[in-house]
């Protein structure tokens, strides 16, 4: 399947069904889905690919209400006029809206968003008039939450909200059937290995793989095993080092300059 990006998406199996599919399922059913698993998993990608008309917005700690429903904005004649944020064009025009990071957004923030999402399907922009916005057939909420990123919390209250919540993990057979170097898809299933047991905190995921063999077309193989350990947080680039020189035969080190030329 293609992304709007024009980038393919290759889906994965989600209750006997192509993931794309049960999510539009669940979208004519109303029922909300939560996404959860590292960054570069896919989570992101598989959204895109089941909802064309999707609008996304990217939450972190500063996210504002105005972010979600609107505010007011300097016109081009130094006037002020209201400027509707993409909760409130989601639900005027029945489109999926997905709050990436969901997770980094404040409890306060996030309880803006929930009368839409209930029996309700409505709110109330008390910042513009008061005007009473309610959603149109087919609008739907969907979230993506990475519980290792520092300040992903999920409340109770926004975990309620979502009925469905699905772990994704990186494909790594989807990475070997891309023709990512076997060395490196095997070095990264390695470490997810470790990562599972409690024994590191970081493990290439899809997005690091198919960077890794771009780097590789680029400036080789040698350069994309020593990037490889060097994204590896500090932490964890000791043992990342080592399971890399293992796998490789030779000593790897973070990518670094080297002498002047």
């Amino acid at each position: 399947m293609t992304r709007p990006n024009g980038q393919t998406y290759h889906p994965r199996a989600l209750a006997e069904l192509p993931d794309v599919e049960a999510l539009r399922r669940l979208r004519e059913a109303g029922v909300p889905v939560l996404l959860y698993g590292p960054p570069g998993t896919g989570k992101t990608s598989l959204i895109e690919a089941a909802f064309p008309d999707l609008i996304t917005v990217a939450g972190d700690g500063d996210t504002t209400v105005g972010d979600l429903i609107g505010e007011y904005t300097q016109d081009e004649h130094g006037g002020y006029a209201f400027v509707h944020g993409p909760l409130i064009t989601a639900m005027r025009e029945g489109r999926a809206l997905l709050l990436d990071d969901a997770t980094l957004i404040s409890p306060k923030v996030l309880a803006a968003l929930y009368p839409a999402m209930d029996g309700r399907r409505q709110i109330q922009v008390k910042a513009h008039k008061g005007e009473t916005i309610t959603a149109a057939d087919g609008f739907y909420v969907v979230a993506g939450h990475n519980p290792g990123v520092h300040g992903a919390v999920l409340t109770e209250a926004l975990a309620s909200r979502f009925s469905v919540q699905v772990q994704v993990g990186s494909d790594y057979d989807l990475a070997a059937s891309l023709k990512i170097d076997r060395t490196a898809v095997r070095i990264a299933r390695r470490l997810a290995k470790l990562q599972e047991a409690g024994d590191i905190g970081w493990a290439p995921q899809l997005r690091e793989l198919i960077a890794f063999q771009k780097i590789a077309d680029v400036l080789g193989v040698d350069a994309a095993f020593a990037n490889l350990v060097g994204i590896a947080p500090l932490e964890d680039r000791d043992t990342v080092a080592e399971i890399v020189t293992r796998a490789t035969g030779r000593a790897v080190n973070a990518l670094a300059l080297g002498r002047q030329l």
